[in-house]
Order: structure tokens, then sequence, then C-alpha cells
């Protein structure tokens, strides 16, 4: 399996509560699926579930920095388009992990054009 994608929802909209929800409920599914023989995981989660970005960003660098040897990568979005662009991007950028990808439809077109 090469990359692994964990959809992550619902969270609550306080970033404190979002936070807590993710590492009780989300993180270990997470530590889950890099035990297994994924070579990096996608975790997507959408935007309008919560507020602030700063807590995933950091969550996502442990991610990485624990499972070192693969890849741990987080989509921030609702637009489907633009989701299924950055994890086929993701799929072909072995070098990039510990990233946080806000993702949208003006996301696609950049990347088309």
């Amino acid at each position: 399996m090469a990359q692994a994608v964990l959809r992550i929802g619902p969270l609550p909209g306080d970033a404190l509560d979002a936070a807590q929800v993710f590492y009780a409920d989300w993180a270990p599914k997470a530590r889950l699926l890099l035990q297994s023989e994924a070579l990096s995981l996608a975790l997507v989660i959408n935007s309008g579930e919560f507020q602030g970005e700063g807590w995933i960003h950091s969550a996502v660098q442990e991610l990485a920095r624990a499972f070192s040897v693969k890849r741990v990568n987080a989509l921030i979005g609702g637009d489907d388009a633009a989701i299924a662009a950055t994890l086929a991007y993701l799929e072909r950028a072995p070098g990039v992990t510990g990233q946080c990808f806000q993702v949208d439809s003006l996301s696609v077109d950049e990347r088309a054009g």
C-alpha cells in the first residue's frame, strides 16, 4: 500500500475541543495506519469542521517525526476535486512530509496552469 488516506471528522468547531477529539479518536487510528505497510499517510480534514490550524500542523509534524521512515501530511479543505488532485500530487512527491495543505478549487486551477 503506497499511501493511506484517513478522512477525519467530524471535529468540533472550537480549536481546543477539536484538538482533544483528534488526539483521543484520530491519532490512534493514524498511528495504526503508519504501523501498516503504507508508505505514507494523508489526513483529510474538512475545513468547515474546526477553527484554527496550528494544532493540526503540530500533530502532523509530530506524527512525521515519530514515523520518520514514512511520510505524513494533512489536507485541509472541503473541495473533493482539490483533495483528489493534492492526493495525486503527494503520491508523486516522495520528499514531502510533515506538511499541511489548504486545498480548494483555486489550488487545483493553479496546479493545472
